[in-house]
C-alpha cells in the first residue's frame, strides 16, 4: 500500500496492513485515534501524565497483539477497551499507593493539570460568565472523578465520547442493559454532586 494513501484508508484496511507487519499503517492508526484515547484515559484516571503513559502503553500492547484483532468491532472500540483496562490497572496501583502513603487521593487537584476541555470560543463572553463557566467545568470534572470506576467509565464513554450503547457494552464487556443502568445512576450521582458543590460555593 502506498504510504501517501494511508490517511484516506479505512481503519479496517489499515489494521489488516498492520497485521501483516506494516508499521506505517499502524502509525496512521495511532495518529488517527490517539487524541480520542487520551481523552478517555484522562477522564477515567483524572491525571494527564498517567493518561499519556496509558495511551502509549496501550498502543505498544496493541501492536504486539494486532494479530488478535479480527475486525469484529471497530478498531477504535478495540483500542478503547485496551485503554480502559490499562486505566483500571493504573487506578488500582494508585489505590495501593494511597494505602501506603499519608497523602490522600481525594486531595484537590491543582490547577493546570492538563484539563482537555477547551476554553470558551472567542465570542468573548463577560469575565463573570467565563468565571462561572470555568467553575462549572471544574465542579463537573471533580464530580465525575468522584464516581467509582465502573460508573466513571460508562459516563466517559457514552456521554463524553458519544459511543453507542453497543460500543460501550463491547468495551466494558457487560450487557447493554447494565450499561444503561450504570449510566442512569452515574448521571444521577453527578447531577446531585454538582448541586451540592454549587450550593456550597
Amino acid at each position: 500500500m502506498d504510504v501517501d494513501n494511508f490517511d484516506i484508508q479505512d481503519d479496517t484496511v489499515l489494521a489488516e496492513a498492520s497485521r501483516r507487519g506494516d508499521t506505517a499503517a499502524f502509525e496512521c492508526l495511532v495518529r488517527r485515534h490517539q487524541r480520542m484515547l487520551l481523552n478517555v484515559a484522562f477522564r477515567v484516571t483524572g491525571v494527564y501524565e498517567d493518561a499519556c503513559d496509558i495511551v502509549q502503553d496501550a498502543f505498544i500492547a496493541a501492536w504486539r497483539k494486532i494479530s488478535d484483532y479480527r475486525g469484529e468491532a471497530k478498531f477504535s472500540t478495540w483500542m478503547t477497551a485496551i485503554v480502559i483496562n490499562f486505566s483500571r490497572n493504573r487506578l488500582q496501583q494508585l489505590q495501593v499507593q494511597a494505602k501506603r502513603s499519608a497523602y490522600s487521593l481525594n486531595a484537590p487537584i491543582p490547577e493546570g493539570d492538563g484539563d482537555l476541555i477547551p476554553d470558551p470560543p472567542s465570542d468573548v463572553p463577560s469575565v463573570l460568565d467565563q468565571m462561572e463557566d470555568a467553575e462549572l467545568r471544574k465542579v463537573l470534572k471533580r464530580c465525575i472523578e468522584a464516581l467509582t470506576p465502573e460508573f466513571r467509565e460508562v459516563i466517559v464513554l457514552r456521554d463524553m465520547q458519544d459511543m453507542s450503547y453497543e460500543e460501550v457494552s463491547n468495551v466494558l464487556k457487560v450487557r447493554a442493559g447494565t450499561v444503561k443502568s450504570r449510566l442512569f445512576r452515574a448521571r444521577d450521582a453527578v447531577k446531585e454532586c454538582v448541586k451540592r458543590r454549587l450550593g456550597t460555593l
